[in-house]
């Protein structure tokens, strides 16, 4: 949705894995615009897919997901989750955190299901750091009434992690984009 959007940079990737990826005309450009391309809609309306949609960590990009919101409330066969970094410094209490997914849910016009635990600091994550994240999302799940449904990690952490937290995901980080 916005100049910021990392997936675009993936997009040969994702595709030689099979995974279409639509994404703004505007990604990686210096325009921040709330856009969404039309072809979009084949997510809502193709039952044959199943989609992750990336639409940022604020409520212009739920504006942007709020063009779609009435068919995927029709369908109501959808989860939103709450991606949460506890070290970015507009979250980095659960608190602000909940104001943030409140703002994201009025614009979008649709409620979180759950969130996920993505708390890092870029290469200088560690174990503390996302153990940090853990405590920070069962306090955001507390106060939420929300589930805390998993916890991606980078995979280089994953073993260290493993068994300590549920429903560890491990993601492999593209390093490129931390130099």
């Amino acid at each position: 949705v916005n100049p910021y959007f990392r997936t675009k940079d993936s997009a040969d990737e994702l595709q030689a894995a099979g995974i279409d990826v639509l994404c703004s005309p505007y990604a990686n450009t210096n325009l921040d615009a709330p856009a969404l391309p039309e072809e979009m809609y084949r997510i809502c309306r193709d039952k044959r897919y199943h989609a992750v949609v990336d639409v940022g960590g604020d409520d212009q990009g739920a504006v942007a997901l709020g063009r779609y919101t009435p068919e995927l409330l029709e369908e109501n066969s959808y989860d939103m989750f709450f991606v949460a970094n506890a070290m970015r410094p507009l979250t980095r209490d659960p608190k602000d955190a909940l104001e943030v997914m409140r703002e994201i849910e009025a614009a979008g016009g649709i409620r979180f299901t759950g969130i996920i635990n993505n708390a890092n600091l870029a290469t200088e994550t560690d174990e503390e750091v996302v153990m940090a994240g853990e405590r920070y999302c069962k306090t955001l799940s507390e106060i939420s009434g929300l589930p805390h449904v998993l916890t991606s990690v980078d995979e280089s952490l994953y073993d260290v992690l493993k068994g300590k937290i549920d429903n560890l995901f491990p993601l492999k980080l593209q390093k490129k984009y931390f130099l």
